[in-house]
């Protein structure tokens, strides 16, 4: 460790501010990914008093369950108007602002590097919490209060990027999902003439699924799409150098929109390809959801889905039909899927060129999603870069 690397300890205060008077509503919690969320805490006959209150620029973490989360839940709160912390969360603030900037400390928290250090430390309990004196204990360097303001800019710039392509994100996700239910559940697609089908007295007809347009049919999921189930390679051929192919077998290997590298195989069993829709068949994370950047080798946790005829339309089946196909589940305590559960499912099969006329609708849609997911990929490793530079600022001032 570098001599101008110091404690946190050094620049930190626990804060126990209690909601004497019920000045104060609404309560918190804070999640793995380093954010205050709503709490779903039922808190009807609970004493709302003894709760913690957390004010602008003070921080919230849990030192509990870290090593068994591979992550410490740590939060800048940023708001002016006060909020509710549960009194198990440690509250602390900046003593100086002058000298370490809370959003400068928070950065440092966000690093994966002292997620690792922390669960290194997080030896307390079965599930491995972290002790205070040993968080306060952990260092960071601290550079001028000028540099710290230099990079909580660049980082800003980068963040607000990243929040500005997850809205867009969001926007065409919504419009995706109204064309499909405008299609295929209000049964409004264009007709021959360009109007809507059933509004204008298109022809229905019954089915064990309730009416549907006339042509249109009952089948299952496998009559659209190939399911591959996955299948583990041998232990020994598993590697993290990049020699072979990129196995995914669950969600480490899911990114926020597509499939993640992390670890390889020189044992091939099933393989994805570019475009299927990979999804977690086993375990409380069954039915996670992921699309394939290419080809990967599937291990037992997952299968993929390749479609016959319209990606875009089995991705928005599965999707659509997600909480039908939980309930048939199989195993109490570890739920799964085998092939013939989801080969089976009922669902309404249009035309095949009602199909592929949405696959040409959307495409565009899903190719601007696809494209906005991967500038973010490419902006949060420039935002490594950056964490690498707090690290070199630190270098800097030594040998200056």
């Amino acid at each position: 460790m570098r001599s101008s690397y110091r404690p946190i300890g050094n620049y930190i205060r626990l804060v126990d501010e209690r909601n004497n008077g019920l000045h104060t509503t609404n309560l918190l919690g804070v999640s793995i990914s380093k954010q205050f969320i709503k709490s779903v805490a039922n808190v009807i006959g609970t004493d709302m008093e003894n709760y913690k209150i957390i004010r602008k620029n003070q921080f919230a973490c849990s030192i509990m369950q870290v090593r068994r989360d591979r992550k410490m839940p740590v939060a800048l709160y940023t708001k002016d108007e006060p909020s509710l912390i549960s009194q198990a969360y440690p509250v602390f603030e900046i003593i100086n602002a002058e000298e370490l900037l809370p959003e400068y400390l928070m950065m440092w928290f966000t690093r994966s590097e002292f997620d690792r250090e922390a669960c290194f430390y997080a030896v307390g309990g079965v599930r491995g919490s972290l002790e205070w004196e040993d968080f306060c204990n952990m260092q960071l360097p601290i550079p001028s209060p000028e540099k710290q303001l230099e990079i909580v800019r660049e980082y800003n710039v980068i963040q607000s990027r990243i929040k500005l392509n997850n809205q867009l994100i969001a926007k065409l996700e919504e419009t995706a999902q109204a064309i499909y239910k405008q299609w295929f559940v209000d049964f409004e697609f264009h007709n021959e003439n360009g109007l809507p089908y059933k509004s204008s007295g298109g022809e229905m007809v019954g089915s064990e699924l309730g009416e549907i347009p006339k042509g249109w049919d009952v089948g299952r999921l496998g009559d659209i799409t190939k399911i591959i189930m996955g299948q583990s390679p041998k232990g020994d051929s598993y590697n993290t150098e990049g020699i072979g192919t990129p196995l995914v077998n669950g969600p480490v290997e899911f990114g926020e929109y597509f499939t993640e590298k992390t670890k390889w195989t020189t044992s091939v069993t099933k393989l994805s390809e570019i475009d299927d829709l990979i999804i977690c068949v086993r375990g409380s994370t069954t039915g996670r959801f992921v699309k394939s950047d290419g080809f990967y080798c599937l291990g037992r946790g997952v299968c993929s889905l390749r479609a016959f005829h319209s990606q875009r339309f089995v991705d928005q089946v599965y999707q659509n039909s997600l909480q039908k196909l939980l309930a048939l589940t199989t195993g109490s305590t570890f739920p799964n899927w085998d092939r013939l559960t989801l080969s089976n499912f009922l669902i309404i099969i249009p035309s095949r060129d009602l199909m592929e006329e949405y696959e040409k609708k959307i495409s565009l849609v899903f190719g601007l999603i696809e494209s906005k997911h991967k500038e973010i990929i490419i902006i949060n490793n420039i935002k490594k870069v950056l964490f690498a530079k707090m690290t070199k600022v630190e270098f800097e001032n030594e040998f200056a």
